[in-house]
């Protein structure tokens, strides 16, 4: 801009001294140079309101090339008068030079055309560069043409989705034997053992199965504030933790279901600081976790806020985006509603199951308190320390032939967890008719991980986690479900990985090894990883490798390989090899 100023302030002075001067000067130059004038004047009047040039400063600027003009003038007046007494004017130019004056010439100040070109092409460059500049950013920031084509209420929705096709293969041991673990969800469903024609689970045939996903969601804004979000998915009807859908339905159309509703409310303050997050509806996991205590695809039911207090170092946004990590639908990992540099609490409640016959609906209850910091730039460490109480989701016998206490029966289990006879009918206690947890679950639950970014864009990270089951009571389950269970109540998982975390362009790839250990009532079976030990559940120990790789932008192949094994009971084994193809949009 120093530059333009001083183009402008030669223009402005060339402009207002050549006009009183033009005496003796052909009609031609004189309408030239009022030309120039009044372009100068005009393109002052422009920057002004641009926003490019302050109006005092332009003002002052004429005001200073008036009195310059002024005072040469007076001075070319004066000369003349002095060289008209003399009897001869010289005139500059080359006239001038050569000493060629005529008797009764006026000097007249003469601006060459090459001037004056020079002055307009380099005025109009650099004013072009400035003005082109500064359009462009106020078009990106105001949006200018949409607003004006489009009602305001389209610009506060967004649409996005994402879309996966699988090949799943189970490959089971040699060693292990048939008929050997009852399928307890299947003969819960169909009213006893004796309703199925084979009540065992398949522990012995290898398959293959090809499974799509397909979600589409859309969110509103409401205000700076408030937010809402529905997401439409494929849907498997009898599990919260996968809506794959297996394909080979030729027959029947596929499900769909509401996969999310919720209301979103963050607080801001005026510097930017997000200090509160508010949930309530069916909405994403809130919790700082691994797939050990919740599969990635869970979702949750109720309400639930998280605060955050921002601590130590402010670093610049440029760091800070370095760490933010998004691994929604992708990873095995949750990171949170946090960025570095802040401690926070979330809290939860949540229904699983309400009950209005009986008075005695099934709740989660959870809290979780941790920090998330960020320390020489490229080191990150974040803990998280929960408690996740769930209320009445213990089985309780029924009273000799009668169904009371049916409702304890989990609408939602997999396998691993402690069972307990539920119904009392008569041949129950050879063929139950219904079961249901033989443990409480209080689960504690420590998760921490630490994210390295020196080679960024690529991350080494190292995760863990552990898990303990405080609601186990060995005595108080012997007492009034007669089982006389050991405890077998700790889960732990550690994991190492290196890559981009958050996929997104062409190339970008990451991998990752981890170790996975959960007893039988560790943690609840319902909500665990899917994928792991063939169907899901608890009572399994094993690795999995896996890795990504993008093929096009939000487009990338996935491949993992867990091997898992049974920690307590009749030998099972069973590898599993999933091949996908995601997309993001």
């Amino acid at each position: 801009m120093k530059s333009e100023h001083k183009s402008l302030a030669l223009l402005v002075s060339c402009a207002l001294a050549g006009t009183p001067a033009a005496y003796g000067t052909e009609k031609n130059e004189k309408e030239e140079l009022l030309k120039l004038r009044n372009t100068t004047l005009n393109l002052i009047e422009l920057l002004v309101q641009q926003g490019i040039l302050d109006k005092g400063k332009a003002e002052q600027m004429i005001h200073q090339a008036e009195q310059k003009a002024a005072a040469e003038a007076k001075a070319e007046a004066r000369l003349e008068a002095e060289q008209s007494a003399g009897g001869s004017v010289k005139p500059e130019g080359k006239d001038a030079a050569s000493g060629k004056g005529e008797k009764g010439t006026v000097r007249v100040t003469y601006v060459p055309d090459f001037v004056k070109d020079e002055i307009r092409a380099e005025v109009r460059k650099e004013l072009k560069d400035e003005v082109v500049k500064e359009v462009k950013a106020n078009a990106k920031q105001e949006k200018w043409g949409v607003p004006a084509a489009l009602p305001d209420w389209v610009n506060r929705f967004k649409l996005f989705g994402d879309f996966m096709a699988r090949s799943e293969s189970q490959f089971f041991g040699g060693s292990n034997r048939p008929n050997t673990y009852f399928n307890w969800p299947a003969i819960n469903a169909a009213g006893g053992i004796t309703q199925l024609g084979d009540p065992y689970r398949n522990t012995t045939n290898d398959f293959n199965l090809w499974r799509l996903r397909m979600r589409l969601g859309l969110e509103a804004k409401i205000t700076d504030e408030l937010q809402a979000q529905i997401r439409l998915s494929t849907s498997n009807q009898y599990s919260p933790i996968s809506t794959n859908q297996v394909m080979g339905q030729y027959g029947t159309g596929y499900q769909v279901q509401l996969d999310r509703a919720f209301l979103q409310y963050d607080y801001l303050d005026d510097k930017g600081q997000d200090w509160l997050t508010l949930w309530a509806g069916r909405m994403a996991n809130p919790w700082f976790s691994t797939d050990n205590t919740f599969d990635p695809d869970l979702n949750f039911e109720g309400f639930s806020g998280t605060f955050r207090f921002p601590f130590g170092h402010d670093y610049n946004p440029e760091v800070i985006a370095y760490h933010v990590v998004s691994t929604a639908g992708r990873q095995q990992f949750n990171w949170g509603y946090t960025k570095p540099n802040e401690a926070y609490l979330t809290l939860g409640a949540f229904p699983l199951e309400q009950d209005t016959l009986f008075g005695a609906s099934k709740y989660l209850w959870a809290a979780q308190g941790g920090m998330d910091y960020l320390f020489n730039r490229n080191n990150r460490f974040k803990i998280g320390v929960a408690y996740y109480d769930y209320n009445n989701t213990q089985a309780r016998r029924d009273p000799l032939g009668s169904t009371k206490y049916d409702w304890t029966a989990p609408r939602f289990f997999t396998q691993g967890n402690s069972l307990a006879r539920i119904s009392n009918d008569l041949n129950s206690s050879t063929e139950p008719r219904l079961v249901g947890l033989a443990s409480k679950f209080e689960i504690f639950d420590v998760t921490a991980t630490y994210d390295y970014t020196g080679f960024y864009p690529h991350h080494v990270m190292l995760i863990g986690s552990y898990s303990h089951n405080f609601g186990f009571d060995q005595q108080q389950i012997y007492n009034t479900l007669g089982e006389n269970l050991q405890p077998r109540t700790n889960a732990f998982e550690a994991r190492f990985e290196v890559g981009e975390p958050n996929i997104q362009q062409f190339g970008d790839w990451n991998v990752w090894l981890a170790y996975k250990y959960l007893e039988a009532d560790s943690v609840l079976d319902a909500f665990t990883d899917s994928n792991f030990h063939a169907y899901g559940g608890t009572n399994a120990k094993g690795w999995e490798l896996a890795g990504n790789y993008a093929i096009a932008n939000n487009t990338w192949l996935g491949l993992n390989w867990l091997s898992s094994s049974v920690i307590s009971g009749p030998t099972y084994n069973v590898n599993t090899l999933l091949i996908d193809l995601n997309a993001r949009f």
